[in-house]
C-alpha cells in the first residue's frame, strides 16, 4: 500500500480544501470495509469501480493531500498486539484553541482529534504500544499544553461496522 500516505502535517487538524467529486465519492464508498487483501488491492478496487489502478492511487493521494480524507489505512485491535486505545478529552479555552490543537496533534499517539460543543470541547483518541503508555502520553500532553487531560478508558468493547455514504 505504498504511495498513498499524505504528510502528517497536511492532514491533521485542518479542514478539507475541496469537496469530493462524484468519482471520489464512489471510490470512498468502495474503500470502506472489505478492502482486498491481495497482491494488487488497488487494481482490484479499480476494477470494481470502473477506474484504472493508477487513477485509484492518484485519487487516494489527492484526497489525503486535500484533506478530503484524513486517514487511509487499516484498523487494528491494538490490545491483541499488547497496546492500548483510550478516549481523552480536554477543556480548551477558545483563545488557546489553535495552539492546543497544534500541540495535541503533534503527538504521534493521537489517532484523531475533534471539537465538541461541551465544557470538554476537545476529544481525541490515544493509541500506544503498551497500556501504561496512555498515562505517559497524557502527562506529556498536559505538560505541553498546561491543561488537564481526562481519560475515558473503555469498559466494554462492541463491534459496530460503520460505513458512511460519501
Amino acid at each position: 500500500m505504498s504511495g498513498v500516505a499524505a504528510p502528517a502535517a497536511s492532514r491533521r487538524g485542518l479542514a478539507a480544501t475541496r469537496e469530493p467529486d462524484a468519482t471520489d465519492r464512489k471510490l470512498i464508498n468502495a474503500l470502506q470495509g472489505d478492502f482486498p487483501l491481495t497482491e494488487t488491492p488497488f487494481a482490484d478496487v479499480a476494477a470494481a469501480v470502473g477506474l484504472d489502478e493508477a487513477e485509484v492511487i492518484a485519487r487516494v493521494q489527492a484526497m489525503l493531500r486535500d484533506r478530503v480524507l484524513t486517514r487511509f489505512g487499516p484498523m487494528f485491535q491494538i490490545e491483541r498486539m499488547g497496546g492500548a486505545f483510550c478516549l481523552a478529552a480536554m477543556a480548551v479555552p477558545e483563545a488557546a484553541w489553535g495552539t492546543v490543537v497544534e500541540a495535541v496533534n503533534g503527538f504521534p499517539e493521537v489517532a484523531h482529534n475533534y471539537r465538541r460543543e461541551h465544557s470538554l470541547n476537545m476529544w481525541f483518541v490515544l493509541a500506544t504500544e503498551r497500556p501504561e503508555g496512555i498515562a505517559d502520553v497524557a502527562g506529556r500532553i498536559e505538560a505541553a499544553t498546561g491543561l488537564p487531560v481526562h481519560l475515558f478508558p473503555k469498559e466494554k468493547e462492541y463491534f459496530v461496522e460503520m460505513k458512511l455514504e460519501a
